[in-house]
């Protein structure tokens, strides 16, 4: 075979076996549902939970990486503190095994009849669940097939002389073999590919266990990059999520290095006992590895949590998604009781609304990109318990409540609309500010200071309609209406001011539309704290 037709093969059944791997994850996440995410959310309450959640999620997803991504999303976003997260990711580590036994099964020839078969699903059934069910059998099948590709290109390297002599220089020193693991898997971001490699590898013999053993263990280091490239940007907690992947890998490394020996003496004892195939001899490394690094750290949890605190110091800025006064037990209870969690709840969502605000000021002031990210976060976390508490008091609502009760429960269904609403005002202005930095657009110095002078009066408008709530404050609350007043004439007077200043050559159009847009936002945001205010007003 010449070297172009050894390349095309290897690369392309390396393309092929990714695509596999992506499309057959993409089609069980579809098979199960979108609740993958839910999963993680509602199965993670405690840290064996979590690994027990990490391993399920894993084996659906078909990458270890993207169990650990989003996870990360999930502290990041304040569904997940550090320990449960780090449970998770452990299951992860486990999860990922399932492809290598997968590989191990050693079904190539079958592979076009499994593809054809998940292409007649997709092509000539309408209905979405068959269709996704033929995703899977074509991943599944164009697996087979990409590494069966990947294969062939690869049988002459056993004769090339220059790869003998790094396979034994593997064996003699086998930081090397981690390090080519760690490499490889890092270039082609998915460690279930680099495994799948080593595998054919073996099979052909062109490695031995002792070369090959290493590199497994490189290839579990590699995997955690992807973790630590998602975390760039992200909370402290998400950091430290993701520093936890990579150190708990590397101490499983350490360990195992360490007795390398006894372990590769254990793998051979176990392919000869059981008779394994050489890819499945991997797949038994690769999960004994996995879960005896999981059963060893699993006891560490807190002080891996500690490690990397101290490694990533800083406040944690992760914003709490979760609702935190919402308990089922209250509405079987008392719903009255139930009433009241559920005025905490929309008081925590009004605050939330309150420091996105302050986030979406501070990004239209200074540009500066945190401002900006918090911003999303806290949209997301205002969507998220809009839901929430709308569900809790529907569920209120389906028992009898006092006539003050049922007022208080449309007073608080009405400004969850409100609040939901302003979140999409804050978002719709950071996009405006977006828009702003990357077409460059300025804003004169008069206009400047009238935008933060409506902003600010805006910011003190909901506060005070959010004090008016919880206090059953009407005084405030009319007070609401004044400031709101304020706000409609300064947005006509500073559409004027726009004008003039677009007639003076002081302004440009694309900066205008910019400015006209955010001040329509703001008083908007003013008429929702106005329904705020007027549910307080209508209580009385």
């Amino acid at each position: 075979m010449d070297v172009q037709t050894l390349f095309f093969m290897f690369f392309g059944g390396l393309g092929i076996f990714l695509f596999g791997i992506k499309y057959l994850g993409d089609g069980l996440q579809k098979v199960a549902g979108d609740g993958l995410r839910d999963l993680l959310d509602r199965f993670t309450t405690n840290p064996l939970m979590g690994v027990l959640s990490g391993i399920v999620v894993t084996i659906l997803l078909q990458t270890s990486t993207g169990t650990t991504v989003l996870t990360i999303g999930l502290v990041n976003a304040g569904f997940m503190n550090l320990k449960q997260a780090i449970g998770v990711i452990l299951g992860a580590n486990i999860g990922t095994t399932a492809t290598a036994f997968i590989i191990g099964i050693k079904i190539s020839k079958y592979a076009l009849p499994i593809i054809a078969v998940g292409t007649f699903l997709i092509f000539f059934f309408k209905n979405k669940k068959i269709n996704n069910w033929g995703q899977v059998l074509f991943g599944f099948g164009a697996l087979f097939y990409g590494l069966d590709v990947m294969g062939t290109g690869l049988k002459p390297i056993r004769e090339v002389q220059a790869f003998t002599d790094l396979t034994v220089s593997m064996s003699d020193n086998p930081i090397l073999g981690v390090v080519i693991g760690t490499i490889f898997t890092v270039a082609v971001q998915s460690s279930s590919a680099a495994i799948g490699l080593l595998q054919t590898l073996f099979a052909q013999g062109a490695m031995t266990l002792d070369a090959a053993l290493p590199v497994l263990f490189g290839d579990n280091i590699g995997t955690t990059i992807t973790a630590v490239i998602a975390a760039i940007g992200a909370s402290v907690a998400a950091k430290r999520a993701a520093a936890t992947h990579v150190i708990f890998n590397l101490i499983g490394t350490i360990i195992v290095l360490i007795l390398l020996r006894p372990f590769t003496y254990l793998i051979e004892m176990l392919s000869g006992t059981l008779k394994l195939n050489p890819e499945m001899t991997i797949a038994f490394a690769h999960g004994i590895f996995n879960v005896s690094n999981t059963i060893l750290q699993f006891p560490f949890i807190a002080v891996l949590a500690l490690i990397v605190t101290k490694l990533i110091p800083g406040e944690d800025s992760a914003i709490e998604y979760k609702a935190v006064h919402l308990n089922e037990e209250f509405i079987r209870q008392s719903p009255s009781i139930a009433l009241g969690q559920g005025k905490k709840e929309v008081l925590r969502m009004a605050e939330l609304v309150e420091k996105g605000l302050e986030e979406t000021s501070l990004y239209l002031k200074t540009h500066k990109k945190k401002h900006g990210e918090m911003i999303p976060q806290f949209e997301d976390a205002i969507n998220n318990l809009d839901r929430k508490i709308t569900d809790y008091l529907v569920q209120v609502s389906s028992h009898s409540l006092s006539g003050s009760d049922s007022k208080l429960h449309t007073a608080l269904m009405n400004t969850i609309r409100d609040l939901e609403r302003i979140g999409d005002h804050m978002e719709n202005i950071m996009e405006l500010v977006d828009q702003k930095i990357s077409m460059k657009v300025e804003f004169s110095e008069s206009a400047n200071a009238d935008l933060d002078e409506m902003f600010d009066l805006t910011i003190a408008t909901i506060r005070q309609a959010i004090h008016a709530l919880n206090t059953d404050n009407v005084d405030e609350a009319k007070a609401v209406l004044e400031k709101e007043i304020r706000i409609d004439r300064m947005e006509r007077e500073l559409r004027k001011k726009h004008i003039t200043r677009l007639n003076q050559g002081e302004c440009t159009g694309t900066a205008g539309i910019v400015y006209v847009d955010i001040i329509s936002n703001l008083e908007r945001i003013g008429d929702h704290a106005v329904n705020i205010a007027d549910e307080v007003i209508g209580e009385e």
